[in-house]
């Protein structure tokens, strides 16, 4: 036995939802012959059996009418191209079940079971809820949350080192940070990402190379900025030597070549989707890692700002350019997706196949997938929620823990507005609300939204304590703090 891809149009006559049920039939192998008429075909040679012959020009409404009249059971046609726009319409005097299947692989099938073959059609069940979304919920999470802690631990070590300028963007440019901290940045930022989602629907065949490429160099960073804190952390011993004044260690230069010979990999593999998907959603999570870490947004006022910009843009781009487009398919899914003219796809989505849909593999692997902008987008949030944190001293995090339970909450409403409607949806739509909301209402209840929309940062002499207004004196100060100032400093950048 083996099992065969075939498109089926399930409007013109279903089929059988298990193998089981499915009715069995000879298979007459008439390829040499279009069925565009009955001339020379013995009804006693394709009667109770299953017919197979080549596509031809004739409608497949011909085709099937002569089969059905020569008194055949089922209908395959052979064809080097199987799409559903195949099937431009229905027959009503047509009862028995018509299939496309690809050439190549009835070439195979002739030769494992030369013409004497028995074929059974059916087209198995897809669940609506796949367990995929469970591991897509917990890539996006845990990246979300390492990202913002590290985002926040990065902080936290230059105040303590005193190259901090809280919150100021001078030494995070200088550790190779940027700053976002204008509104006008972050309108141009915008703006480019219209602009370059728009130039890669034109010239989609020849930007994706470039995308590519440019992914291959930023996901071998991303992943040596990962993985060389852990090798720092573990001490690992290696020697280093010195190379016209540059210093290099063993250590980096072996992390190096295992970064970049994991990116080589992934790009010369690209398009094997039965295992690549692991390297690329590897590869991903260290990118936005470095994303969250590396950009920064100064205040809240510039998260409000971004975020509700790349609301608006993730909703036109989804939902309004498909009444611009000729397909009548979003400019956004036709990106993401790639057309179906190539067979490169854009390394910008998190990709976990679907375990439900087995079966359905035989056709292409079956994917569940998130944009790279879904967990990014709301991780800059996140982020700052947890360098805002280092900045009051809370020790609780209540900042970083609220806007990650707010994320965690926005995905899974998105997952259950996408099975409920049974189309995709822009996460962006659920995930800014949950969570611009919820860090406003958390500063707020605080009184703290002043510092927080502005991005002002107050050190907290006793981390024991929470942070009072700047300027003002405890109430009950603690004897044992009588050597320290009684004052509470505040910094403006």
């Amino acid at each position: 036995d083996k099992e065969y891809c075939i498109v089926h149009n399930r409007s013109w006559t279903p089929l059988s939802q298990t193998l089981d049920a499915a009715l069995q039939y000879p298979l007459v192998n008439m390829t040499s012959t279009l069925l565009c008429n009955d001339s020379g075909v013995s009804p006693d040679v394709v009667k109770d059996k299953a017919l197979v012959v080549m596509r031809g020009v004739c409608d497949f409404g011909q085709k099937l009418l002569i089969a059905q009249n020569l008194g055949a059971k089922y209908l395959l046609i052979v064809t080097s191209t199987m799409s559903q726009h195949s099937f431009p319409y229905r027959y009503a005097k047509v009862h028995i079940p018509l299939a496309l299947m690809r050439y190549r692989d009835f070439l195979e099938a002739l030769q494992v079971f030369d013409d004497d073959m028995q074929v059974k059609l059916y087209a198995p069940i897809r669940l609506k809820i796949d367990p995929s979304i469970a591991v897509m919920l917990l890539i996006a999470i845990a990246t979300v949350v390492l990202g913002g802690y590290w985002s926040g631990a990065c902080e936290r070590d230059q105040l303590n080192s005193g190259t901090g300028r809280h919150g100021g963007g001078e030494s995070k440019e200088e550790n190779g940070e940027l700053v976002l901290y204008s509104p006008l940045k972050v309108i141009f930022f915008v703006t480019l990402m219209c602009g370059m989602l728009v130039l890669m629907y034109f010239f989609y065949n020849i930007l994706v190379y470039i995308i590519i490429g440019i992914f291959c160099l930023a996901s071998a960073s991303a992943l040596f900025s990962c993985l060389d804190p852990l090798f720092i952390l573990i001490s690992v011993p290696f020697s280093s030597f010195s190379i016209r004044n540059w210093n290099l260690s063993v250590r980096s230069l072996i992390l190096a070549a295992v970064c970049i010979s994991i990116t080589v990999v992934w790009g010369v593999y690209r398009n094997e989707d039965r295992w690549i998907w692991i390297l690329q959603d590897f590869l991903g999570i260290a990118f936005c890692l470095n994303f969250m870490k590396t950009i920064s947004l100064s205040n809240f006022k510039i998260c409000v700002i971004l975020l509700s910009l790349l609301l608006a843009y993730d909703v036109f781009f989804v939902f309004i350019t498909p009444f611009f487009t000729k397909n009548g398919v979003s400019i956004m899914v036709q990106v993401a997706l790639g057309p179906d003219a190539s067979g490169e796809k854009l390394p910008v989505v998190m990709r976990v196949p679907q375990f439900s849909a087995w079966p359905l593999n035989l056709c292409g692997m079956q994917f569940s997938i998130l944009g790279y902008g879904d967990i990014i987008v709301p991780g800059l949030l996140v982020a700052y929620c947890s360098r805002f944190d280092v900045w009051i001293n809370s020790r609780k995090k209540i900042y970083f823990v609220s806007c990650c339970i707010a994320y965690l909450l926005g995905l899974i409403m998105t997952f259950a507005v996408m099975l409920l409607s049974g189309m995709g949806q822009p996460a962006l739509l659920y995930l800014v609300p949950f969570t611009l909301i919820t860090s406003a209402a958390v500063a707020g209840y605080r009184r703290e939204m002043r510092q927080f929309w502005s991005g002002t940062t107050y050190e907290v002499l006793d981390s024991s304590r929470e942070p009072l207004l700047p300027g003002v004196l405890p109430s009950n100060p603690d004897p044992s703090l009588a050597s320290l100032p009684t004052f509470y400093s505040v910094t403006v950048p």
